[in-house]
């Protein structure tokens, strides 16, 4: 795998080679890092943090700071791929200028290296201005979930006469400046049709096989959020369990007395060797070593 720092053009380039992309959402440096080895293209601080790492039931409450803090995580953590960071509900919607507003500090701020906004034609403008400022953004329609209110709920978008306007909203991304754009929670025939109808990638989330590229939230690939499992989703581990079962042996052993051991302690007694037969020669004394921690009683 090429250690190459993946950027906007590189990540757009890959639809004319036909590459897939392979997005991951990420919330902190440990994740990134994971992540990034396992081959992730692009690290996404979604708002989805806040159902799964702050136990809300939407992502409208997450706020601009908490991306940013989250941002600054992730790339600290990672080297190779691309770090977008979602703009939380109202950081971008009021006007252009706010959206460009708070673009600008998701780049100073979040050290991220674009940004994903949701909403097509009716944010346009918001889009060109952050793209002339020079900060690469990846759209997002279909499905939004800044809009679940509106939506009546997490239900699949652009079934029937609604497929022109979910269309007609990734051209108008495309022609904004968008360099990629995410589908969500759409048919995938219509995908297959908004992705053979605009040059950037499509990456898809419940939108079927037919996009450039796919993103998942971590904690649904990884089996552990496990309060919910759309029909899109896919368990490729089921860490969950995994950290379920590796507390109940630590919480057993410890209840239990048998962790920690000497193994586990600093200033262990250690074993005593059998002293050596007396020659005559005086001891060399040898400096003492640096420790760490509390010395043992013998020291």
């Amino acid at each position: 795998m090429s250690s190459t720092k993946l950027t906007a053009p590189a990540i757009a380039g890959k639809k004319a080679k036909k590459e897939r992309i392979a997005v991951v959402t990420a919330y902190d440096a440990t994740f990134a890092r994971l992540l990034e080895e396992g081959g992730a293209d692009v690290l996404l601080v979604g708002d989805s943090l806040g159902m799964v790492v702050q136990g809300l039931s939407t992502t409208l409450p997450v706020t601009l700071d908490e991306i940013l803090y989250h941002g600054r995580a992730v790339a600290r953590g990672a080297k190779r791929a691309q770090v977008v960071g979602d703009m939380p509900f109202m950081s971008y919607q009021v006007s252009p200028e706010d959206a460009l507003r708070s673009a600008g500090r998701m780049v100073k701020e979040g050290s991220f290296e674009a940004v994903k906004l949701e909403g097509g034609v009716r944010f346009v403008e918001h889009v060109k201005a952050i793209v002339g400022a020079g900060i690469p953004v990846m759209g997002h329609v279909g499905l939004l979930p800044q809009s679940v209110h509106a939506m009546g709920g997490f239900k699949v978008q652009g079934t029937g006469d609604d497929a022109e306007r979910v269309l007609a909203d990734a051209q108008a991304l495309e022609a904004a400046g968008a360099y990629s754009v995410v589908l969500e929670g759409i048919p995938a025939e219509l995908a297959r049709r908004i992705t053979d109808a605009i040059r950037i990638p499509t990456i898809g989330i419940g939108a079927g096989p037919h996009c450039d590229g796919q993103v998942l939230v971590c904690y649904d690939l990884l089996g552990m959020y496990r309060d919910l499992k759309p029909k899109f989703v896919k368990h490729f581990g089921e860490i969950g369990q995994g950290i379920v079962d590796a507390t109940r042996a630590y919480v057993s052993e410890v209840k239990s007395g048998a962790f920690p051991t000497a193994a586990h302690s600093f200033g262990a007694p250690k074993a005593r060797a059998t002293p050596p037969e007396p020659t005559g020669a005086k001891p060399v004394v040898e400096p003492v070593p640096p420790v760490y921690g509390p010395a043992s009683e013998e020291s």
